[in-house]
């Protein structure tokens, strides 16, 4: 049965990456003014030939966003379950090689934590493990579903690649959506990234969401790790990602988040730095391309950046994150998997959106209604 692997084994990075780089101003003009943009003008878009039209970017894609998404903005907050991992990754604090305190979270301390969210107000909870399939693997899934759905109407997960059968047996228990971030699509440096564990299978990460999309999961989120290697190579292969699983899985929804590589305890320097201005021709240059597709950006970015951010392409943002297992309230104090940059708290977050005129959406959907 076919999967993206065919298509992806088609291309070589070294040539996106010559493709893209030479994108001239006319490649460039022909994007932004194409009624129907493809995979060459979304090239020309992330280019460096772009760089002088991003305001012209900015303004095209705040309009494209208007039109389908209006002045809303939804708000999600993660849950980390588990800090227990069996993966090395050059780039994690829950790496396995850490030396650091592990712990799982109980039904208990879940319910500890639901508290804590629902009265910030929240409605839609991701829940974040490490991978290691012997303490939170499906069983354990289903089981914290089974305590966490009754209390929120949108859950999403973000834990290790999982068979398709998996996926089917989690959607009864309230499973919505998937987010499965590649990390990197560029094969030979992902080992280096991945050396030890199940995450160093390169082709079982990159035919995950064809398992999600086939199991008729209803959103499923993909990215990269922006800072392991050339953003706009990488950017350029989600995309293509995208435009394969629109094709294959018309049914399902997507969404692209935009984490920027940022420090842990010991943790590894970006390979390459990725400016704001970066970041916000990325944003734009996605928004163009494609119309439908949610764009998300987490607690990682600056109060700054996020507060101008809100009108250029981006649809939902998390607020008050925590970062580590119990965060909210068993153990504030443990080892977070990333630094947190904006710490605001929710409030605040629906504050500064009023200010600008958006909504915060807690709830944007319900499964009766499907």
């Amino acid at each position: 049965m076919s999967s993206f692997k065919d298509i992806f084994d088609k291309y070589s990075w070294e040539e996106v990456s010559e493709s893209i780089y030479s994108k001239n101003t006319e490649d460039v003009r022909q994007a932004l003014n194409s009624r129907k943009r493809n995979l060459e003008d979304f090239k020309a878009l992330l280019s460096p030939a772009a760089e002088p039209f991003l305001e012209e970017m900015a303004q095209l894609s705040h309009q494209l966003t208007l039109k389908r998404f209006g002045k809303t903005m939804q708000l999600y907050i993660p849950m980390y379950l588990s800090n227990e991992c069996q993966n090395i990754c050059t780039y994690c604090g829950f790496s396995l090689d850490n030396k650091i305190a592990r712990r799982t979270l109980n039904g208990m301390e879940i319910l500890n934590e639901i508290a804590s969210l629902k009265e910030m107000g929240y409605e839609h909870v991701l829940l974040v493990t490490g991978e290691a399939n012997k303490t939170v693997g499906v069983d354990y899934f289903k089981k914290a579903l089974e305590i966490i759905k009754p209390h929120f109407s949108h859950v999403s997960i973000e834990v290790q690649p999982l068979d398709q059968k998996d996926y089917e047996q989690l959607i009864p228990f309230g499973l919505n959506t998937v987010l499965v971030y590649q990390e990197t699509y560029h094969k030979e440096d992902y080992k280096k990234h991945h050396p030890k564990g199940k995450k160093s299978n390169f082709y079982y990460r990159l035919d995950t969401p064809d398992r999600l999309g086939k199991a008729g999961v209803h959103k499923i989120g993909l990215g990269t790790l922006i800072g392991l290697e050339d953003w706009r190579c990488d950017s350029f292969f989600t995309a293509l990602h995208l435009d394969y699983l629109e094709r294959s899985y018309w049914k399902t929804k997507y969404t692209i988040s935009f984490p920027r590589l940022r420090p842990f305890s010991g943790g590894l320097e970006p390979k390459v730095a990725m400016s704001d201005r970066e970041l916000v021709q990325l944003i734009c240059a996605y928004r163009i391309f494609n119309e439908e597709v949610e764009l998300s950006i987490s607690t990682r970015e600056s109060e700054n950046f996020r507060n101008n951010i809100i009108r250029l392409g981006i649809t939902s943002m998390s607020a008050g994150s925590k970062t580590n297992p119990g965060g909210y309230v068993v153990e504030p104090q443990s080892l977070e998997q990333f630094e947190i940059s904006d710490e605001r708290d929710p409030k605040e977050i629906v504050r500064m959106l009023q200010d600008n005129d958006y909504e915060a959406v807690w709830k944007d959907w319900e499964m009766s209604l499907q």
